[in-house]
């Protein structure tokens, strides 16, 4: 494939990224589903994925490269009246591309049934994603709402200063509160709870009521290990189960990596919510079968 081709198809992609499904389908009189229908070993994307290919623009991805390129030609191919209904394709040298798995592809024309499958699918997964809950929106605070944005979790924002509540992803969940701690109830079974707050005894009062919810699958404060043994005498005066700190994780986002940049925190934060939140329990894509043209 020459250059010119490559970045021409690039730009293609890209040109509907920040398009809703249905405003795409909207967009576009014809168009080409195109779904992952079998994975077997390794391969870019699971069984479900899908992307939409109409003829000068796409939405979504399979997994990118030569194995996708080969996907879109098909599915042109498709809405020009020629084209394959299935392809299955390895994954290996024939192609250019070194994953080792196989990959079944399924091509489908839009139709009203087609396109109310796959909304009904997007919003019974965005209903499922898990809830990440992060009290205080300071620096970090602010830096990991946006780090979390793009990645698949329900995001909340809890606060006492309405100033910190501002300039928040757009799809982040806000709740401005003079008992924060209050809010710990509501987090979905499954889900997150990141105390950053300004208050270190605001900070404690939050992570006592969490650790005591055992149904939460990740419960993590900002602070260093100081932090750590101060919080673990406040539980003992207290009276509290002292036990509940081997469930807090504190550092958030490790020791490792040195630097403090707010950024860099929330990215090493995001990493652990997703091994953490994405693999106990994974909830994969649908592989609901789409309804045929």
């Amino acid at each position: 494939m020459q250059a010119d081709e490559m970045q021409d198809r690039f730009s293609i992609q890209f040109l509907a990224r920040d398009l809703s499904l249905s405003a795409f389908i909207a967009s576009h009189p014809q168009v080409i589903l195109v779904e992952i229908a079998q994975a077997k070993g390794s391969t870019p994307r699971e069984a479900g994925a899908f992307m939409l290919v109409a003829d000068t623009a796409i939405w979504g991805t399979i997994g990118g490269g030569q194995f996708e390129y080969m996907a879109i030609d098909n599915a042109r191919a498709m809405l020009a009246g020629g084209g394959e209904r299935v392809m299955d394709i390895p994954l290996g040298p024939e192609i250019g591309q070194c994953c080792g798995g196989r990959t079944q592809l399924a091509f489908t024309p839009m139709t009203q049934a087609v396109a109310d499958a796959l909304e009904a699918r997007m919003r019974d997964e965005l209903e499922h994603r898990p809830s990440v809950f992060l009290f205080g929106s300071g620096h970090v605070g602010q830096a990991l709402a946006r780090a979390l944005a793009p990645l698949p979790f329900a995001v909340t924002v809890v606060e006492t200063r309405a100033e910190a509540l501002e300039d928040l992803p757009a799809d982040t969940e806000t709740h401005l509160t003079a008992m924060p701690e209050a809010f710990v109830e509501k987090i979905p079974s499954g889900g997150a709870a990141i105390i950053l707050t300004h208050d270190h005894a605001l900070d404690f009062l939050i992570a006592e009521r969490a650790l005591t919810r055992t149904d939460l699958a990740y419960v993590g404060m900002i602070g260093s290990a100081t932090k750590r043994a101060t919080f673990a005498g406040w539980l003992k005066r207290e009276g509290s189960d002292e036990t509940i700190l081997t469930r807090l994780v504190l550092p958030i986002g490790g020791s490792l990596v040195k630097d403090k940049r707010p950024a860099v925190i929330a990215a090493m934060v995001a990493s652990e919510l997703l091994q953490t939140l994405l693999t106990a329990g994974q909830r994969e894509p649908s592989k609901r079968p789409m309804p045929t043209a």
